[in-house]
């Protein structure tokens, strides 16, 4: 990915660091060095340290004092922890969601789900157009929820989510029937109303992309 300047400065360098960590550029514990960043992007130090913040709220960095901000460690241990996390708080999306979506909810709740089925399916399935559509069918399930609270904490760990995916891709790639027969059952649940079939659905479904994580990892 190639740096260009943009308008929101920080958070196009936030953007741009963000990618070489989760693609593995800049490896788990590795330092990243504000000076040689500034000078290598031709940015002010205050430009890169506000991005370091954005990153740290993404899960990406650690910001020790007087230490400076290295890439978060992601083993597998880190990595269940990470997902453990997450799960709950998929968990509590999918509740409310039960709850309160309404009628002219229905379609655009089955259109998205249906875009990452048929990701599923195709021969050469592109790891990361499905990752996308799956984070696309959680942003659209918090906008018919209407927390804003809930929908940040999830948003500020899509990173982060999305780097496991990516270390792990190959095992996941071999795994999509899972994950197509998950995106298929999961709206069934939601539609009825059963909030208790839908959050079983998260948890092995969540529980089972953990395993392909941490194995990827390991």
């Amino acid at each position: 990915m190639d740096f260009q300047a943009p308008n929101t400065l920080a958070e196009q360098i936030a953007n741009y660091l963000a990618q070489r960590i989760m693609t593995g550029q800049i490896r788990p514990g590795e330092r990243i060095q504000e000076a040689t960043l500034a000078t290598e992007l031709k940015v002010s130090r205050a430009s890169v340290k506000e991005a370091l913040y954005t990153l740290e709220r993404w899960h990406l960095v650690e910001i020790t004092p007087r230490k400076g901000a290295s890439a978060t460690l992601l083993d597998a241990e880190h990595a269940s922890e990470l997902y453990d996390v997450y799960m709950h708080l998929l968990l509590m999306l999918v509740t409310r969601l039960c709850e309160r979506w309404q009628e002219p909810d229905k379609q655009l709740m089955l259109d998205v789900v249906a875009r990452v089925v048929a990701q599923t399916k195709n021969a050469s399935a592109d790891v990361t157009a499905i990752v996308e559509a799956s984070f696309d069918v959680m942003e659209s399930c918090g906008k018919v929820v209407g927390n804003p609270y809930l929908s940040e904490a999830l948003s500020n760990f899509k990173p982060a989510v999305s780097r496991a995916y990516y270390l792990s891709a190959e095992r996941y790639r071999q795994d999509l029937k899972t994950t197509s027969r998950f995106f298929t059952e999961l709206p069934l649940a939601v539609i009825a109303r059963d909030a208790a079939k839908a959050r079983q659905l998260i948890r092995d479904f969540a529980e089972h992309q953990k395993l392909l994580i941490q194995q990827a990892l390991a």
